[in-house]
């Protein structure tokens, strides 16, 4: 059944982090209509000086408070931009210089959202922290069950698969049932002004930036030869840290003689070379793999010790991939899917399911490669 809110008979504390936008204010407002006694904890957690070009945090801070005013809750605010860089950006940057794809948005939930944030919210007398996520809570047998939004569009229970099971036991997420237009139309509905605010894009809390010119800042640039998977120098790279698999833009290969017309796609990183590997064709069987291999396994469900069948996503918004996955003694997980998948990109997260509850997940540590293609960094 699902972890609905209570009645306000039983009414408690809520602390509801208040982004400024139209999800947030409507779990809010979901909230206090169900008798809690809802406060907004508003986050900035980035601080740097272009924030006024890129980050809308001063932007996004008036519209929270203009949403506490409408609905006559409290509004604190609070930085946790040296948790964040510490637990969050160094590890983006780490793995960036390693030549690998982190996604932040995995680690921001888990650290700072359900981590540094819920702690606050407790301290702020409250027993549950709320957000305006696009998933669902369920009671299970075994505690809390993570599944996805009744909003296929919008699910986010891929980007919450790192939360631990004690952090969602104290976690409300009003949205799940929801569909976008319905949140809208509720916002709409009681006045909030954020009602038709653009969703937010970009990465956790830092915003939207032309994102090679902002990792430069941090990660040195690192020439080298971009090769086809034959050998054959097309071309100069920046660094591979500002490649990932699957990319097309920004490679700079001309056409050349006696090869097709076909786009250029990023397949393998050679790190030993400083080499960017590439082939022709959005379908390259290159671009394909088979079976990945993780790190540890974070669970969100009974520890599985034995081969299982399920589904498998390895990037947000992919449609769920029949797979086998087997468990390792060290807590890794080995999984072999039934068709290849498209560049499946180390550093980046796959994540289980069956059926509509998510199982847990774990970094891509490694592939299963073509012969003809060096393994990916």
């Amino acid at each position: 059944m699902p972890l609905l809110p209570p009645p306000p008979a039983c009414s408690t504390r809520a602390i509801v982090g208040l982004s400024g936008g139209v999800d947030s204010a409507v779990a809010a407002l979901l909230l206090k209509r169900a008798g809690w006694d809802v406060q907004g904890l508003f986050l900035s957690n980035w601080e740097d000086e272009d924030d006024d070009v890129y980050c809308t945090a001063a932007r996004d801070f008036q519209d929270a408070r203009a949403i506490a005013a409408e609905l006559g809750i409290v509004l604190h605010r609070v930085s946790f931009a040296a948790a964040y860089r510490e637990r969050v950006f160094a590890h983006f940057l780490r793995e960036h210089r390693a030549g690998r794809t982190p996604n932040p948005d995995v680690l921001c939930n888990r650290e700072i959202k359900f981590g540094v944030a819920l702690e606050w919210a407790r301290r702020l007398g409250a027993s549950h922290f709320a957000t305006g996520h696009y998933a669902r809570l369920e009671r299970a047998a075994d505690g809390p069950a993570l599944c996805k939004a009744r909003d296929r569009a919008k699910d986010q229970s891929y980007f919450l698969h790192a939360v631990g099971r004690d952090e969602l036991a104290a976690t409300l997420m009003p949205l799940g049932e929801l569909h976008k237009s319905e949140v809208r139309e509720h916002a709409r509905r009681a006045g909030l002004p954020v009602f038709d605010k653009p969703d937010s894009t970009g990465i956790c809390f830092i915003g939207e930036r032309p994102f090679r010119e902002f990792l430069a800042r941090y990660v040195a640039r690192t020439p080298g030869p971009i090769e086809s998977a034959d050998g054959e120098r097309l071309g100069t790279h920046e660094g591979l840290a500002f490649y990932t698999l699957g990319q097309r833009e920004g490679l700079h290969i001309g056409g050349r003689c006696g090869r097709a017309q076909a786009p250029w796609y990023v397949a393998a990183k050679d790190a030993a070379r400083n080499t960017l590997i590439v082939v022709q064709g959005h379908d390259h069987p290159l671009l394909e793999s088979r079976e990945l291999c993780t790190g540890p396994w974070h669970w969100l469900a009974p520890a599985r010790g034995e081969p299982f069948r399920g589904a498998v996503k390895v990037r947000y918004r992919q449609h769920d991939q029949p797979a086998r996955l087997e468990p390792r003694s060290e807590g890794s997980m080995h999984v072999v899917f039934e068709e290849p998948q498209r560049a499946v990109t180390p550093g980046q997260y796959a994540v289980a399911y069956d059926g509509e509850r998510c199982l847990g997940g774990a970094v891509i540590e490694s592939l299963a490669r073509p012969e003809q293609l060096p393994a990916a960094a």
